[in-house]
């Protein structure tokens, strides 16, 4: 099983190598060489052992099926509900995939716990320590956190937007107490901290000195974990129903999780709604094939507020017919100009995908968390709220629509309670997080000082 980049001129890689680059060489983003068929789940299969034969299908030979079994069990087996990604019924022909049963809340968690286990597997095998770099507008830099904290062999930076994420999704990041997780807030937007990033990943020398990784949704692996929950939901709802899904979406990597997951043969069909938020790039792109870059917009919904969708890439890959070429020509002209337009061709192919995205603004976000506690009685987080928003709204095609809801209420108490009237407990489980110390350093929009800092880390200065 090889993975190839998606601007066409890196070598092929494994499973492992891809997932521990994060970024390949050329700048792009590594996809399958070719997408492998896997029998679908079965009711009754437990979530680890879906989890363990799609990962199996997608490492191949660089891991043999005992490992990964091993792994995934290590990482699913403390999640709070045994099902790990279970439904709830939300109303007639509506199902909400529940993905908050990890240890920080959130959707992440389910990718995060299983790229942690890779890690550290893999890196104690060759004897590396690798620098893990995240940028995080909210949610992934927790899971990362709590996912890496004690790893012998990683130290993790995360570079989160400074007042731009939830006081609880920040304690998630900050207050590990592990020494080998750093925590830098950034005085910018999510989207500076993303092409801090991949400044850094470009910066070859730089790159090598300090043993450079990332787990953004840029991380194939994140991608593989993150499609086994569309098959458990397939089969949990009827193994040749049509399902329609409707994802909260920022980065993309959710949705194309799904599109995986249909090319792979683990769902009947595949039609996927990226609900956006006020941030209304991925709904830009699909309406009118034009990328641009622009400061985001704050809203309810911070986890989304993004404008350059990283994963939009693969997606035009395969739109594109897998021509490294293009792509790589349409990201340049975007990078120095920061703007560009999918050819007419490709635009053709896109439509074609089972995808597409529809915007909420603020208020209808506020508006939808009111009325679905009025509706059932449970309180959702304003990014499902975005989600369950256009579910509301989208015409009776006979697929069941299915919600993924990616964060517990209780991450955005402000926001819910703003929307509700009601207060909303963190789980048990987290009861005693608002007490732990809070270790994070701020700085502004500078690459140069958060790659110097980096550096300090890594060679002891």
């Amino acid at each position: 099983m090889h993975y190839i980049s998606t601007r066409g001129t890196a070598p092929p890689v494994d499973f492992v190598t891809a997932c521990l680059a994060g970024l390949a060489p050329d700048g792009g983003l590594y996809v399958p060489a070719r997408w492998p068929q896997i029998s679908p789940a079965r009711a009754g299969e437990s979530y680890i052992e879906v989890a363990s034969r799609v990962l199996s299908a997608f490492a191949g030979d660089a891991l043999d099926p005992a490992t990964v079994e091993a792994l995934c069990a290590r990482a699913y087996g403390t999640f709070a509900h045994h099902s790990v990604a279970p439904l709830v019924q939300a109303g007639p022909n509506h199902f909400i995939l529940e993905l908050h049963h990890g240890p920080t809340l959130a959707f992440k968690d389910v990718a995060m716990q299983f790229i942690a286990q890779l890690y550290d597997h893999a890196l104690s095998q060759q004897g590396q320590r690798m620098s893990v770099v995240c940028a995080t507008s909210g949610d992934t830099g927790g899971a990362a956190a709590a996912a890496f904290a004690g790893a012998s062999a990683v130290d993790l930076f995360i570079l989160h937007p400074h007042d731009r994420v939830s006081p609880v999704q920040r304690l998630f990041m900050t207050t590990t107490g592990a020494d080998n997780i750093h925590n830098f807030a950034i005085d910018s937007d999510f989207d500076a901290c993303q092409a801090m990033v991949k400044a850094m990943f470009a910066d070859r020398d730089f790159a090598g000195r300090v043993g450079l990784s990332g787990v953004n949704s840029i991380n194939w692996a994140r991608i593989a974990a993150q499609s086994v929950y569309y098959a458990t939901a397939q089969a949990a709802l009827g193994g040749d129903r049509p399902l329609r899904f409707i994802v909260p979406s920022g980065n993309m990597g959710d949705a194309l999780a799904g599109y995986v997951a249909a090319r792979c043969g683990l769902l009947a069909g595949f039609e996927a709604v990226c609900a956006v938020n006020e941030n209304r790039a991925l709904e830009t792109l699909f309406a009118t094939g034009k990328m641009s870059r622009g400061a985001s917009l704050a809203t309810p919904s911070p986890a989304m507020d993004i404008t350059v969708p990283s994963n939009f890439e693969r997606i035009l890959f395969e739109a594109a017919g897998r021509d490294g070429e293009q792509v790589a020509t349409l990201y340049d002209t975007y990078a120095r100009t920061g703007a560009a337009e999918i050819p007419a061709s490709v635009r053709g192919s896109l439509g074609c995908m089972g995808l597409s995205a529809r915007a909420v603004s603020n208020a209808a976000t506020l508006a939808e968390m009111a009325r679905y506690v009025a509706e059932t009685g449970g309180l959702i987080c304003p990014h499902t709220a975005v989600g369950t928003c256009v579910a509301r709204h989208l015409p009776d095609t006979g697929a069941v629509n299915v919600t993924l809801s990616t964060a517990h209420a209780a991450k955005f108490p402000e926001t819910v309670s703003e929307a509700t009237g009601q207060a909303v407990a963190l789980p048990a489980r987290c009861a005693g997080l608002r007490d732990r110390e809070e270790v994070f350093t701020r700085f502004g929009p500078d690459l140069a000082a958060v790659r110097d800092a980096i550096l300090a880390v890594r060679t002891g200065a």
